[in-house]
């Protein structure tokens, strides 16, 4: 008994991290394979009439949104880290603020002010007359717009950490051997920070791609919403998992795009890091200019927002007539936190046990697992939605030919598929952050413990957890605020009658009750504002 003990507890380590990673991966190798048997059916109907459109503008939507928030986020990163004028230090944290900005919420507010019945047409027609030409805002370029300022804070925080901490010393050098600021910054620091430029841009253009609220509201036809329409218009499984396998085409692109534009370039890290680069002050117009851009990327995409939204939620609460809204808010409410609470304990649970299981395990088994874990957040939130589906209605098959048959589990949906979904797509941020808690206790202490008697599971519980809370609170953060953002995979999987508030926010909106929206979508911007303040003041102290 003594002789087997620690290979078998090696072993179940392993063959854990093995099941969680199987849960995660099975539902998007179901939808890849399932292009393997494509009904031709399917794919005519779909050429033949919306196909050619979706995919020309999901690319054109694509494009544009990854290189105008690389533009954006790269140069405001330059800005704030290069340079010294009035205000530079409260913008260095605030323009991370859109974080907590779902872009799906800005779109509404954009179409509400810009749009043909917003009060800037009204009062554009007003001083120009009625036919006076307007730019078109139910456009790709609105939603490109959009897109760009809830999402360039991607490459924002990754060009900014990669200039101070990788680009400085090489700026310095260049400057010394004689090389003007804008020679050294094309010459020197570009090359250094492309690869995280190319890494927030690839966010940038998933996240653009698992969207189809915001571009409905625009008028853009992508095929993350075709893949909606047919969902939601003629419950056919198969030919929504088919389309949907070009979302995950897309997805795939992102990342061949992203690992051409890095090259040969890595990340390193030279022995000046964290210091930065010197800043340069500026004076005059430049001085100005420089705090107006940062200001108005700030209001645009923030302040003013939550303002509108402020207002329009008072108005509504306070007005005579009253709204029988109010008192749905609690229900929906409590279905966002139903859902997110029990997402992150499940996340959590298995996120300690894959990270634990690479001390405990089998090291080469347990590092590609954990790996896999990760597959699920690089993988668009319709296709998750749609794979899990196909997961589950093979398992009810399994269940079914055994004698175990789950009626209508599949047909109406479930609170319990809904969750794995969001386990499936979430499982890979809480896993980072609980794997960085962990990584700070050494393999010595881990030995020390053993050495005393103590099981695998008690080390967890007595040395690792202990020692890694504040890495565990940031994984429930992070997670928590992923799963009540959420909008795509609850509304391809949610219950009969289970709505939250992203879906009450989408469907006032869809209906243009913008005011009535203010208040669940005031309630997703305040708890986001979470992991956002953290992130702030994390860099207030770099």
């Amino acid at each position: 008994m003594i002789v087997f003990r620690r290979p078998t507890s090696r072993t179940g380590w392993s063959w854990t991290s093995i099941v969680i990673a199987a849960l995660v991966v099975i539902p998007v190798a179901m939808l890849a394979t399932s292009i393997l048997t494509p009904r031709t059916d399917v794919w005519s109907q779909q050429w033949a009439t919306r196909l050619p459109g979706e995919i020309v503008e999901t690319a054109i939507l694509l494009l544009g949104v990854g290189v105008c928030s690389t533009v954006l986020g790269a140069g405001l990163a330059w800005l704030v880290s290069a340079y010294r004028f009035p205000g530079v230090r409260w913008f260095g944290w605030m323009l991370i603020l859109p974080l907590a900005m779902p872009s799906y919420i800005l779109g509404f507010l954009t179409l509400s002010t810009l749009g043909p019945t917003g009060p800037v047409q009204d009062q554009w027609r007003e001083w120009f007359g009625r036919d006076a030409w307007f730019p078109d805002i139910e456009s790709v370029w609105g939603a490109t717009v959009a897109f760009t300022l809830v999402l360039y804070p991607y490459v924002y925080l990754l060009a900014r950490a990669a200039l101070r901490d990788q680009a400085a010393g090489a700026y310095h050098a260049a400057r010394i051997l004689g090389a003007g600021p804008t020679e050294a910054a094309r010459r020197v620091v570009l090359p250094l920070v492309r690869p995280a430029i190319a890494a927030g841009a690839a966010v940038v253009m998933m996240e653009t791609l698992t969207d189809f609220a915001t571009v409905q509201y625009f008028g853009v036809d992508t095929v993350s919403v075709g893949v909606f329409r047919i969902w939601r218009g003629t419950y056919d499984r198969d030919a929504a998992s088919e389309i949907a396998t070009l979302v995950l085409g897309f997805a795939l692109l992102a990342i061949a795009i992203e690992r051409l534009a890095r090259g040969r370039a890595r990340f390193g890290q030279s022995g000046g890091a964290g210091a930065g680069i010197e800043r340069r002050r500026l004076t005059g117009w430049r001085a100005v200019a420089a705090t107006t851009v940062c200001g108005g990327v700030i209001v645009a995409a923030f302040v003013g927002p939550v303002v509108q939204l402020a207002v329009w939620a008072v108005r509504e609460q306070t007005s005579d007539r009253g709204t029988p809204l109010l008192e749905q808010y609690p229900e929906y409410l409590g279905n966002s936190l139903q859902l997110m609470v029990v997402t992150v304990v499940i996340c959590l649970v298995a996120a300690v046990v894959v990270a634990n299981a690479q001390r405990f395990g089998s090291r080469r088994i347990t590092g590609v697992t954990a790996r896999l874990v990760a597959i699920g957040y690089a993988v668009p939130g319709p296709v998750v939605a749609i794979g899990v589906l196909l997961a589950v209605i093979g398992a009810d098959r399994v269940l079914e030919a055994v004698g175990l048959d789950l009626p209508g589990a599949v047909a109406t949906g479930s609170f319990l598929v809904l969750v794995y979904a969001y386990v499936v797509r979430f499982l890979a941020p809480g896993l980072g952050a609980v794997e960085a808690g962990t990584a700070q206790v050494s393999d010595e202490m881990t030995a020390s413990a053993r050495s005393l008697g103590h099981t695998p599971m008690s080390t967890m519980w007595r040395v690792h957890l202990p020692l890694s809370r504040a890495s565990l609170l940031s994984a429930a953060i992070l997670v928590g605020v992923d799963a009540l953002k959420e909008l795509p995979i609850v509304l391809l999987l949610r219950p009969f009658g289970f709505d939250t508030l992203p879906v009450w926010v989408y469907n006032l909106a869809s209906e243009s009750r913008f005011q009535q929206a203010a208040l669940p979508a005031l309630s997703i911007i305040v708890v986001a504002l979470v992991p956002v303040a953290v992130l702030s003041r994390r860099l207030d102290r770099a």
